[in-house]
């Protein structure tokens, strides 16, 4: 599968960047969060296919429906996260894992370990965030 590492191992700046051991740190923390996505979203269906009957209590059916809606969007949520797992995985694969789509410059370790689906640096992150609140203000 990929090469072993301690379970302690953290990638630190010491080293060279995206070396063997830094993308099989990245590629475990990613299938570890998509498996943990998808095991939850297992556990909504299931409960959601358990309450099927119906309230009838007016304010109690509300309740449920928003209650089943607020879950919904939150799967929807989670099945757009793990496209983005799967894309960040993908570029693992081709070698473009941790360096800035917009830079081409390394992201940090730190912000990669924060957020291992992150495509762009901090610096491209805020320049983007910027943009977008002129654009929206506007």
């Amino acid at each position: 599968m990929g090469i072993q590492i301690p379970a302690s191992y953290r990638p630190t700046d010491s080293e060279p960047f995206m070396n063997e051991r830094q993308r099989e740190y990245f590629r475990r923390k990613l299938l570890n969060w998509k498996e943990d996505i998808l095991r939850e979203s297992r556990v909504t269906i299931h409960n959601l296919q358990l309450e099927t009957t119906p309230h009838a209590d007016l304010a109690d059916r509300a309740r449920t429906e928003a209650e089943r809606q607020l879950e919904l969007r939150t799967r929807d949520r989670q099945r757009k996260l793990i496209a983005k797992i799967d894309s960040a995985l993908r570029r693992l694969e081709d070698g473009s894992y941790g360096f800035c789509e917009e830079t081409g410059e390394p992201i940090s370790l730190k912000r990669l370990d924060a957020r291992p689906i992150a495509t762009l640096s901090i610096e491209a992150q805020e320049r983007h965030e910027r943009r977008e609140r002129v654009y929206r203000d506007d």
